[in-house]
């Protein structure tokens, strides 16, 4: 039996931390088209596929229209004739120490940007998958830890913050528009913390930095008090997930995390340990882009999709650790 056909497959803000790692994983398969402006992703995160034949990048800001006719480069994949089948929605600033600078265009991404990624699906009948966030539900309070996806959030609209926060709801919103309207196949997964290699570095983003700041013997600073707690989830559980719903018949949303709670303060000495450092950890005040994120319930992902996150605390931290000081 002769191998399937290479699909054409659009990557929106594909060289970003999770884009990135996205395209590794759809390039061993397809072709990938790789289109970004570079506000939060970087070229260093796809030198390595720069080379590759079933691999192209595009570098342009989703805000303005995306027409992948203009672009000759891609005729080695026969755009005009066969289209794109999938697409996945990435690009957005997730800049924690360029927040503010950043605010203009995370509102223009959330709405132009979807709006114009939602139209190169639309074109092609392309089957389109949006990475949103568990900020679409709001800050965790004291009565709720945990969140499913039915829960319908309480943000506001109003807030320094909202151009991400609304954002994202927004952003929701016009994927099950299109879905409704143009019987488009959209797709929402909520990612709850995702961590790894290639997430840029000196950036407020906290496991990176403490990596960093080990490995230089500086202190590790936590944006918060020693009680403060997160959900992470390593990146190649991520990418695992949002296969399994772009390849599922099933629209989502899913929330995509772990439901297990860590203590920031041990997660910055298991990364002191880890790197062999003397640094020591302080505290400082939260820098307006981060928020005490509530935990996932991943139910529907696991009765869905049969999806887990596999990748231990310890064993995404060591791979990070690594990435980092090589």
């Amino acid at each position: 039996m002769s191998e399937s056909p290479r699909k054409n497959i659009l990557v929106i803000g594909g060289a970003g931390f999770l884009g990135s790692h996205l395209c590794d994983a759809l390039v061993k398969h397809h072709n990938v088209i790789c289109v970004d402006n570079f506000s939060s992703g970087t070229q260093s995160n796809i030198d390595h596929l720069l080379g590759n034949s079933q691999f192209e990048f595009i570098r342009h800001d989703i805000v303005t229209p995306l027409d992948l006719d203009q672009f000759p480069e891609l005729d080695k994949f026969k755009v005009k004739v066969v289209g794109v089948t999938e697409v996945y929605h990435l690009a957005c600033p997730t800049s924690a120490k360029e927040f503010e600078q950043f605010r203009l265009a995370t509102l223009e991404a959330s709405a132009w940007g979807t709006r114009n990624a939602l139209e190169v699906a639309r074109r092609y009948q392309a089957k389109f998958l949006l990475f949103s966030s568990s900020v679409v539900y709001g800050p965790r309070t004291a009565q709720r830890q945990l969140f499913a996806e039915d829960y319908v959030g309480a943000v506001d609209q109003l807030s320094p913050r909202a151009c991400y926060d609304e954002g994202r709801r927004f952003a929701e919103t016009a994927v099950a528009t299109y879905r409704q309207v143009h019987n488009l196949d959209t797709k929402i997964i909520r990612i709850f913390r995702a961590y790894g290699p290639r997430m840029r570095l000196f950036d407020g983003q906290m496991i990176p930095d403490f990596i960093t700041n080990a490995i230089d013997g500086h202190e590790l600073v936590i944006f918060g008090d020693p009680m403060m707690t997160t959900s992470l989830v390593y990146v190649s559980d991520v990418i695992d997930a949002a296969l399994k719903v772009m390849a599922s018949t099933e629209a989502g949303p899913f929330n995509i995390g772990t439901p297990q709670e860590y203590n920031l303060t041990t997660v910055a000495q298991m990364i002191i340990d880890g790197v062999g450092s003397q640094s020591k950890i302080v505290y400082q005040e939260p820098l307006l882009f981060m928020t005490p994120l509530g935990l996932p319930d991943i139910t529907r992902a696991k009765e869905s999709l049969g999806w887990l996150p596999v990748v231990t605390l310890e064993a995404g931290l060591r791979q990070t650790i690594e990435y980092t000081q090589a």
